[in-house]
């Protein structure tokens, strides 16, 4: 952890030791399997790879405000803030849960094999999918106030959190890359109609099951 002796050669203080402990942890936290991910997996089945990571530059662009925020301070006074805190909470998850209907409602593509590989919705559509799923989301700020702390360099503060932010966001962009890859792979395997619109149905599942585990979620004491 950041208390590991070491050559100071990041920052003034931040040792490599530090690096490469914070990689490993975060990129566990960026490979779990939660919504946005599951976004990955759905846009990729959909409209393929490039799609999927060009739409996630909306869910980049939401992790690196949160950073911002949480670097200045902010983040520690929305997770104190019980009604911030629920306001947050309760519009993501009725964001999560809105999107889990209309991909249950969704079908699979009424033109056969070729069109089941095209996108239904605009890449700027998407895009906000994203964006809206992970700024909606008050326990992402949890991995910038808890998380990162353990590992931020007291002496240089601000050049070891936007370290630590930068190589958050790589990883974050790996792991998306992960799972639109599996998601392009799935996708092959909906050669028709009926298995498309099953997958709907999975993934809208699936998206209305986080909704409702974010709607249960309390604020950290």
């Amino acid at each position: 952890m950041s208390s590991l002796q070491s050559p100071p050669i990041l920052g003034r203080n931040m040792s490599l030791h530090t690096i490469l402990w914070f990689i490993p942890a975060c990129f566990a936290l960026n490979m779990a399997f939660g919504p946005n991910n599951l976004l990955s997996l759905t846009n990729a089945m959909r409209g393929g790879i490039g799609i999927a990571l060009a739409a996630s530059l909306g869910r980049l662009v939401a992790f690196a405000i949160m950073i911002a925020v949480t670097a200045l301070g902010l983040g520690a006074l929305l997770i104190a803030s019980e009604l911030a805190f629920s306001a947050v909470k309760w519009a993501g998850a009725a964001y999560l849960v809105w999107l889990g209907i209309k991909l249950l409602r969704a079908g699979g593509p009424k033109l056969g094999a070729v069109e089941a590989t095209r996108p239904v919705r605009s890449l700027s559509v998407l895009a906000r999918q994203e964006f809206w799923v992970a700024i909606g989301n008050p326990k992402a700020i949890l991995i910038f106030t808890a998380f990162f702390p353990q590992f931020i360099d007291r002496n240089d503060y601000a050049a070891s959190f936007a370290l630590l932010g930068v190589i958050f966001l790589l990883l974050e962009l790996a792991a998306i890359a992960i799972y639109s890859l599996i998601g392009s792979h799935l996708g092959r395997f909906a050669t028709n109609s009926k298995a498309f619109s099953w997958m709907n149905r999975l993934s809208g599942g699936m998206m209305i099951a986080f909704g409702a585990m974010l709607a249960l979620a309390r604020r950290p004491a």
